[in-house]
């Protein structure tokens, strides 16, 4: 049987989360027995996001083959089993780069290349190629109905309703429904609007979701229904929700997964949501909190780091705790007196500290600060891509005695390149698509945290990074206590060091945040939340037998 498709896109505003309802439908479907994959067409010129700033377009989300994609890529894999690569993530530029190609070669025979039909088979052809095997594809069409970048990719799922048939398309529109305060009602209109609008494109949607932060009523429903042309049933109230994971919930609450079998005359099994009702319930009914610290660069925007803070809180769902997390600016732990320890007051309530990845040299000494100070006062630190990077000179600077241990990335001239590039990019200016990307296999020594925490030799991890550690200072750092408990097979690359004998201290070179699933838990960061929420307690328990001891013997007390 060929797949059927499930089209979803959006109006009125961006960022009202058509990533996560295409994840959500993708969960339910699943949840009914059909295999399900997911991809999504970005319209920008940019060829992927790689070269993107985190505060414009937030993270980058890498797939096993390497491909740097959209964060929306990221939902996908959390709530599916859907196995992505670059061939589900298309942007306008990467369609127009292929078209040029194939036109420069003379494929088209010297026709006069157009976007209809040129730009849109290629569009089609690329939904096709991702459907093979499949019962349904789900297919997200990124920015907002009635922008002039998205019309190509409109035009192209019209064309495939067209071709393929009302049983085998749907037509799935995320909008909105505000309330408005002053008026103390629910207003329809900028969703009239946005159907309106995709309506003049040639597209009647089937499925309204409609974002808004309270049920609709049945009246609100059926006004909906009547000017948009859809059926009552079809109107979804996509309320607001504390947390994503119960997204799929609230969606089966609605009978979206009913509907679309329905529509696409599907046969699926009963759904079962059972591990998914009894995470949401872990999430809700937490035993205890843990509190954890990220030191990062983008962290006035969140979705920098998407994937690494639902990682975060996949490994406190493991272990029933409620994940507080603090993003604490790297450039605010920074100082020009060098014995100023002000710094740690900002660093003394978190269980366990947390530097991500990121590039370019601003706060890297305020990320130093946070480790040195997770390493002296054995605090669970665990550290990502750069995070490893800035451990290593940290260490290098403070237990070896390099004062001037840096990376090459932030100071060309040091004298201690204990980080430097990458030795096949060596002479590569380039920046798009020229990192260590995608998965890589790593070797795990027996006898390390890393093997406790793995409980096995052999993974493979998911990389995006220009340097790596020089293992020219490897014989120095290992004798002063560092150790290196992973490597790549054939031991060029060091891909994790660690600390013996303090409580947590990891670095790893790869993302182990992009595997992580919510059912899933990465074991890195299940074990760090278990040893950051451990570390909290024992605290928690010395300052308690202190007031205990305050209360009891004052006078001793003060004269300490």
């Amino acid at each position: 049987m060929s797949a059927k498709y499930i089209f979803v896109t959006g109006g009125v505003v961006s960022s009202l989360g058509k990533g996560l309802a295409a994840a959500s439908i993708g969960c339910l479907l699943e949840s009914r027995g059909l295999k399900v994959n997911l991809m999504k067409f970005d319209p920008y010129l940019n060829v992927d996001p790689g070269t993107l700033s985190p505060f414009q377009h937030g993270e980058v989300f890498v797939t096993d083959d390497g491909a740097e994609t959209d964060l929306d890529l990221g939902h996908y894999e959390r709530f599916t089993h859907a196995k992505l690569s670059r061939d589900n993530n298309w942007t306008t530029g990467r369609l127009y780069e292929q078209i040029i190609a194939k036109e420069r070669r003379g494929d088209y025979l010297g026709k006069t290349v157009q976007v209809i039909p040129h730009v849109t088979n290629e569009i089609k052809a690329a939904t096709k190629k991702v459907a093979q095997d499949v019962d349904v594809l789900i297919v997200e069409i990124g920015g907002t109905v009635g922008d002039i970048e998205s019309l190509p990719f409109i035009e192209a799922i019209r064309q495939m309703r067209q071709e393929l048939g009302r049983d085998n398309t749907l037509f799935v529109h995320v909008t909105l429904v505000p309330f408005i305060a002053a008026a103390q009602e629910l207003k329809t209109k900028p969703t009239q609007h946005s159907v309106k609008e995709l309506l003049s494109s040639g597209i009647q949607p089937d499925i309204l979701l409609c974002r808004t932060d309270r049920y609709l009523s049945s009246e609100i429903k059926s006004k909906i229904a009547s000017f948009c042309n859809v059926e009552e049933e079809a109107v979804i109230t996509a309320k607001d929700v504390a947390s994503i994971y119960e997204v799929p919930i609230v969606f089966a609450h609605e009978e979206v997964d009913t509907l679309i079998l329905r529509r696409l005359r599907l046969e699926a099994k009963e759904r079962d949501l059972s591990k998914w009702k009894d995470l949401v319930h872990r999430v809700y009914n937490p035993k205890d909190v843990v509190r954890i610290g990220i030191v990062g660069k983008y962290v006035m925007y969140e979705d920098s780091y998407k994937s690494l803070k639902e990682a975060l809180v996949h490994g406190a769902l493991a272990h029933n705790l409620k994940l507080e997390v603090n993003w604490v600016d790297a450039e605010g732990l920074e100082a020009a007196d060098k014995a100023d320890k002000s710094y740690e007051a900002q660093l003394e309530e978190y269980d366990g500290l947390l530097v991500p990845g990121g590039f370019g040299k601003r706060g890297i000494e305020g990320m130093l600060r946070a480790i040195q100070y997770a390493r002296e006062k054995h605090v669970p630190y665990f550290g990502i891509c750069l995070g490893m990077q800035t451990a290593c000179i940290e260490y290098a600077r403070n237990v070896c005695g390099l004062a001037d241990a840096n990376s090459s990335e932030f100071d060309p001239a040091t004298p201690h390149r204990v980080i430097y590039k990458l030795r096949e990019l060596r002479g590569v200016e380039e920046l798009g698509g020229t990192m260590r990307l995608g998965a890589w296999p790593c070797k795990i020594e027996t006898g390390t945290l890393a093997y406790k925490v793995y409980g096995q030799t052999e993974i493979s991890e998911r990389h995006r990074h220009r340097y790596e550690f020089n293992r020219e200072y490897e014989e120095p750092m290992v004798a002063a206590g560092l150790r290196i408990s992973g490597s790549t097979p054939d031991g060029t690359y060091v891909e994790m060091v660690e600390i013996p004998g303090h409580p947590f201290f990891i670095g790893c070179q790869f993302h182990p945040e992009f595997k992580s699933k919510p059912l899933e838990p990465h074991p890195l960061f299940k074990a760090f939340v278990g040893a950051a929420y451990e570390h909290g307690q024992k605290n928690k328990e010395h300052k308690d037998a202190a007031e205990v001891e305050m209360f009891l013997r004052p006078e001793k007390v003060a004269r300490r």
